[in-house]
């Protein structure tokens, strides 16, 4: 064979591969085009080029997250403020407009929010040429994200989420790091420490585990050590109430329209319910949590299946049952869903199809609630409810499904037993060694 002959069938097989060459790259333009679209229109949202109807979701960083960056600055924790209610690396992510400094505070927040977009949406592309894998996951982050609308770049979460979807991708191949990213994201925003929940047994949930433990623990002694206040956020949210978007909260939606007699407020930093009753299904959230987690520990001790993709699959539906049971869900909660789904649908052969796609659904409802029909919410009237059971069901329904699919997958069935009376003896002849009947084996043959 001519070497050019080499050469040319050698760049074919790195493109059947999977490579960014020939095939590969013509496959990855749709994605990268539909992002760079998406991404320019939300960016002209949150910067106010363009005028998004509803509710304006940029005061938490303008007003809100820049106020906390003031008084950060000063070395220590907002304390006195009520609406501060996250771990300590929280800090970090509001002190990081100052990386660029020729910006203003707001501008600086929403850019870097769009360069973790793209580092999500990059990490994405590039696992999605591997053998095995699809561009399902790609699609479910670029369509997600856009659904979601201008609150995506107006909120940290997105930050937290490329910190969760980086952990997931470096996956069993390097346990330490894996740990090590989901205890920087714990101490970020509390939920990515779920991301260990489906770890292999044996040595690779010893290094992941540990590495996770080691890292929030020497985060957080350097953090405490440079900020007065930084475990106040573990009674900041004691006295919450239940929030108006919550699954909980569709019991008082329903409720002002027979004349209970509670009130909406502004509260803890998000729209809750007040009054009669609020303690008591905000306890029954707090129940139903544990209850989720009691099931997750049930999972974890029975499963014997641990695969890369069991590890994305139960970081998923851990998050999905941490969300649906809270008493607070806010929009801006969706974005965690959308990165864990995009993980998981990276894989051809997926459990989670189906529970992704009503993530996706979901996002898109959740857009319509807020910002734009959110003073319909706080309303109560038909159209804010009814948003708000369709997202909620979404949601309760992608739960459970993945629930299912994940026990299914990774915890064998169970044999029936056979009882010891009739373990020797059975109607039509005498069971053999075999397990069969000697008529049964006369009629089958030897």
């Amino acid at each position: 064979m001519a070497i050019g002959d080499r050469t040319h069938t050698h760049v074919e097989a790195a493109g059947a591969a999977g490579g960014f060459g020939g095939a590969g790259a013509l496959s990855a333009l749709g994605p990268i085009a539909v992002w760079l679209l998406t991404r320019t229109v939300l960016m002209l949202w949150v910067l106010k080029i363009l005028l998004a109807p509803g509710v304006d979701v940029t005061p938490d960083v303008s007003v809100t997250y820049q106020g906390w960056y003031d008084i950060l600055r000063t070395g220590t924790f907002p304390r006195s403020d009520v609406t501060w209610q996250y771990p300590p690396a929280a800090a970090f992510a509001i002190l990081s407009p100052a990386l660029l400094p020729f910006l203003g505070y707001a501008t600086a927040f929403f850019t870097l929010c769009l360069l973790c977009d793209a580092l999500v949406f990059g990490l994405l592309l590039r696992a999605s040429r591997r053998p095995g894998r699809s561009a399902r996951g790609v699609w479910v982050w670029v369509a997600g994200v856009a659904l979601l609308g201008p609150t995506v770049y107006a909120r940290y979460d997105l930050m937290v989420t490329a910190v969760a979807v980086c952990a997931l991708l470096v996956g069993i191949r390097r346990p330490q790091l894996l740990g090590a990213l989901a205890g920087f994201g714990a101490l970020l925003k509390v939920w990515p420490v779920l991301l260990l929940i489906g770890t292999p047994r044996g040595r690779v949930t010893r290094l992941s585990w540990s590495a996770a433990v080691a890292t929030a623990l020497a985060l957080l002694a350097v953090v405490s050590a440079a900020l007065p206040g930084a475990l106040d956020f573990l009674t900041a949210q004691r006295d919450r109430g239940t929030e108006v978007e919550s699954l909980g909260a569709l019991v008082f939606h329903v409720a002002r329209h027979l004349g209970w007699d509670g009130a909406v407020m502004f509260s803890y930093g998000s729209v809750e319910f007040r009054g009669p009753y609020v303690p008591l299904v905000s306890a029954l959230a707090l129940v139903l949590t544990v209850t989720a987690f009691g099931w997750l520990l049930v999972w974890r001790l029975r499963a014997r299946t641990f695969t890369p993709g069991t590890l994305c699959d139960a970081a998923f539906v851990a998050v999905l049952l941490f969300t649906v049971t809270s008493r607070v869900i806010s929009p801006q909660y969706m974005i965690w869903l959308v990165g864990l789904a995009a993980v998981c649908l990276l894989a051809r052969s997926s459990p989670m199809t189906p529970p992704a796609v009503l993530v996706v659904v979901a996002s898109a409802v959740t857009a319509l609630e807020f910002p734009l029909f959110f003073s319909h919410v706080t309303a109560s009237d038909p159209l804010g409810v009814t948003l708000l059971v369709v997202r909620n069901g979404l949601l309760v329904a992608a739960a459970l499904t993945a629930c299912g699919r994940l026990w299914r997958g990774t915890v064998p069935a169970r044999e029936p037993r056979v009882r010891p009376e009739t373990a020797d003896a059975a109607p039509g002849g005498a069971v053999g060694a075999e397990g069969g009947t000697e008529d049964t084996r006369r009629l089958l043959g030897p």
